[in-house]
């Protein structure tokens, strides 16, 4: 038994390494002074200094969505706590598992506060958007808590988890023994995956030999577990038509002969026509989020039969009810089904049924063809032709980032997907302005790689700033605007209901200038024939790039199934009232 005399801190940064954490995202604090300390000590950590405390979260969310690896974020005594608590709802919201560490006032004035400047209680700010959070009262459970964290955070449901330090604690010194920092993960949290039970293994694939006009729809979960192969084999075998969620973009490439569009309602007819006219739902690795409901409810009717997969006990049954549900991982299941269900799963499955739906696709994206190309001279472009050619300039193994409420729409329908990891949302919280440091942290994963942000100008405003964090550390991140120089979808919402206007206009900001401002690389465009020569330019410079692209607001063809989700429970309730 080797005994070591520690602080807080550096206990702290061991039980880190401990889980191979690489990222550290926030801004330095003097309350925070020991750990910053402890962590410049340790070469295989890389801490990314931001401009505003919610970006860490939002960093340490891409981490994992990009990479498989847990992050963590950093947050000062009371308003960097507050600030915090923005970005864990990106995380919270779309399940993505990272650290949040904060400090507070010393223990003799905490928990409960004593009225000094910056009090918070900062556990019960963040609660609501964590899986588990707790306050360390004593540095010498620093082993046991962080454990419990990481545990907590990547077990089952993955999720945020928050530890609120005491800046006495960071500096508290411990003596402690060098086997804690030894101890491999496998011995306080389970690794292993959960397998599916037998007996709905077997009802499961006996409906599915049944199954005349099946679908899959594949979530996150089927991207966290790293399964996309399992289920493009399970979609050749069945000759089934998938439906990847948001969360799930790449799980079959956008020009596979099974996709029929991804992201729910906003992918348009043959969505639709898929739900109404399956005659069983394989779901596998998704929650029925109100992107997939109409003002019905699910888009997989009670009529219907369902047979859902996920790790989370608590997102099989509702709102959509289930013939068949196994708690497992995604994977794992996959594997079984493929293990039981044999090569002959496709017999008794209709030949014009995926054909069909494949038609439905083609004309649906004929119509995007047909958006694109309206246009006058001298006009702000159209979003449908400014998406397409955006599409049409990314590299194939490029990252990008769907940011902005209706620019992710267009985004989603016209930017090519050929793998997982690859193109990213934000569905869970919808929080606007996630994009830049998303972007930012992918790019710190692989500065040779490129990356491109898609985002609009509103949601651009929100997180601008970040462009100095891109600069500071050299990441050539690409952030290409849809300026319609307006709230678009809340004007329209404004006039078209009630016929006013108020507060959605944002004219003449020139976010080129910015960037160059903050030394970036900056361009407007307001030719469509420019946008692809802009995007090698800003590419060449080797610096964060925006370029800001003049266009106008055109609802998308998907806009009033979108808005038919706003309507579920409503309608009825409406009726009741009536």
């Amino acid at each position: 038994m080797a005994i070591v005399q520690l602080n807080g801190a550096q206990v702290l940064v061991r039980l880190l390494l401990a889980e191979k954490v690489r990222d550290i995202y926030g801004i330095v604090g003097g309350k925070l002074g020991p750990l910053l300390h402890a962590i410049s000590q340790q070469e295989q950590l890389r801490f990314l200094g931001v401009r505003h405390e919610a970006a860490g979260p939002m960093m340490a969310a891409a981490t994992y969505a990009g990479t498989g690896q847990i992050a963590v974020a950093l947050g000062e005594m009371g308003p960097g706590g507050l600030n915090l608590a923005s970005g864990l709802g990106v995380a919270f919201g779309n399940n993505l598992p990272l650290v949040a560490i904060t400090t507070n006032q010393h223990r003799a004035a905490s928990y409960p506060h004593s009225g000094m400047f910056m009090d918070l209680d900062t556990v019960a700010v963040t609660r609501p958007i964590t899986k588990w959070n707790a306050v360390v009262h004593d540095a010498r459970r620093l082993p046991e808590l962080v454990r419990r964290a990481f545990r907590e955070a990547l077990g089952g449901r993955p999720g945020p988890v928050h530890l609120d330090i005491p800046q006495d604690v960071l500096g508290q010194p411990c003596s402690i023994d060098e086997a804690e920092f030894a101890m491999p993960p496998s011995r306080y949290r389970a690794l292993g995956r959960i397998r599916p039970d037998a007996e709905d293994l077997a009802r499961a694939v006996a409906l599915m030999r049944t199954a005349r006009r099946p679908l899959i729809v594949a979530g996150g979960g089927v991207v966290a577990s790293g399964a996309a192969a399992q289920l493009r084999a399970l979609a050749q075998r069945w000759n089934a038509p998938v439906l990847p969620t948001q969360m799930a973009l790449g799980i079959v490439a956008s020009h596979s002969p099974h996709f029929i569009g991804h992201g729910g309602l906003i992918a348009g007819e043959p969505v639709r026509e898929a739900f109404d006219r399956a005659d069983l739902v394989l779901a596998v690795g998704c929650r029925w989020s109100s992107w997939m409901w109409d003002e019905r409810g699910p888009l997989v009717r009670r009529s219907q039969r369902l047979i859902g997969i996920n790790i989370d006990p608590s997102a099989l049954g509702q709102p959509a009810l289930h013939e068949v549900a196994m708690q497992a991982d995604a994977g794992a299941a996959l594997d079984d089904l493929l293990a039981l269900c044999g090569e002959d799963l496709a017999g008794d499955v209709d030949r014009d049924w995926l054909p069909s739906l494949r038609q439905a696709r083609a004309a649906y994206e004929a119509r995007f063809a047909e958006l694109s190309a309206q246009g006058e001279p001298g006009q702000p472009m159209h979003p449908a032709a400014l998406a397409r050619a955006i599409g049409e300039a990314l590299p194939a193994e490029a990252l990008a980032v769907f940011d902005g409420g209706h620019t992710t729409f267009w985004s989603n329908d016209l930017t090519p997907v050929h793998e997982v990891r690859t193109r990213f949302h934000e569905p869970g919280m919808s929080h606007l302005g996630f994009g830049l440091p998303y972007a930012i942290a992918l790019q710190a994963q692989d500065p040779a790689r490129k990356v491109a942000l898609i985002t609009g100008d509103g949601s651009f405003g929100f997180t601008l700033n970040e462009l100095d964090t891109a600069r500071r550390y050299r990441l050539p991140v690409l952030c290409i605007l849809h300026n319609n120089a307006a709230w678009g979808i809340i004007r329209a919402g404004q006039r078209n209901a009630l016929g006013f206007e108020l507060g959605t206009a944002l004219d003449e900001t020139d976010y080129a200038a910015i960037a160059r401002g903050f030394g970036c690389h900056g361009e407007r465009v307001s030719d469509l024939a420019e946008v692809g020569p802009a995007i090698q330019r800003a590419w060449a410079s080797g610096l964060p790039a925006v370029i800001d692209c003049q266009t106008r607001f055109v609802p998308h063809p998907a806009m009033p199934a979108f808005g038919s989700m706003n309507r579920y429970g409503f309608d009825a309730h409406q009726r009741t009232e009536t």
